[in-house]
């Protein structure tokens, strides 16, 4: 039976019953205990036990050294589901400790599955957000690496600072504006876009554009920008007409027709 097949009753009793578990098997050392979670093949009893995971290393700093250690170990593990939660579990440490887990993304990144290298991104996100210093240090000494995975998988991890404070991410995505492989320009495109729709944001982005030397990319993240605009409608500050309006009075005449 599934985490979602139980009641909201049951659910909340297994969550406190794993936490309890998961606390005495990281006071014993009983990483197999933890595999054993960490391994479980629903994604919900997985995504409970990482954040489990990470209140447990919050509220008892005693068993910080040990938790740390033990997600260490499950890291070389032969099941990725066990790496991937490891991984997410090290993106909650990261909250407020990147320094203590950075070696886990290095390794991460290059995890032979995409499984963990997607947990990489999802950490960098959450982490980004709220422990932007020095994940967004650590971020931007990837955006030169040779494998064009990572350096896409990077500029998308960055996206959730930018959602809120674009101006923090954007001098970081403008070293990949001349990118020649076109997964990354087009995560480059998509992520300038959802950065550009929450208050306060969509002007910030405009300026920096102006900054910009690749004319081809920026004329495509503006038409991305503008379709944001209109496919997160109900979410987003500006209307369409509004931000098309914002377009036009930045770059009408730098890019004459092109948003006529």
């Amino acid at each position: 039976m599934g985490f979602y097949d139980l009641s909201k009753e049951e659910r909340l009793v297994l969550v406190a019953e794993m936490s309890e578990i998961i606390e005495k098997a990281l006071r014993k050392k009983a990483t197999s205990k933890l595999a054993t979670y960490f391994s479980d093949e629903d994604t919900y009893i997985r995504r409970n036990a990482y954040l489990a995971t990470g209140r447990i290393y919050r509220a008892k700093p005693e068993l910080q050294p040990g938790i740390v250690a033990a997600l260490k170990k499950m890291l070389q593990h032969d099941d990725c589901r066990v790496r991937q939660t490891v991984v997410n579990a090290a993106g909650e440490v990261g909250k407020t400790d990147f320094t203590i887990v950075q070696d886990f993304f290095d390794i991460g990144l290059k995890d032979e599955h995409h499984s963990v290298r997607n947990a990489v991104i999802g950490s960098v996100k959450k982490m980004g957000e709220v422990n932007p210093g020095p994940v967004l240090s650590w971020a931007k000494n990837y955006l030169h690496h040779p494998d064009k995975e990572i350096r896409r998988e990077i500029c998308h991890g960055i996206e959730l600072r930018g959602r809120t404070h674009p101006q923090d991410i954007l001098p970081l995505l403008q070293a990949l504006e001349f990118d020649a492989t076109a997964r990354v320009k087009n995560t480059l495109v998509h992520v300038l876009g959802q950065i550009s729709y929450k208050k306060g944001c969509l002007e910030k982005v405009l300026q920096h554009l102006t900054q910009w030397k690749n004319e081809e990319l920026v004329v495509k993240a503006l038409h991305e920008m503008i379709e944001v605009h209109y496919r997160y409608c109900n979410f987003s500050f500006y209307s369409q007409a509004q931000a098309i309006d914002k377009v036009r009075a930045k770059f009408s005449k730098k890019f004459p027709g092109k948003f006529a």
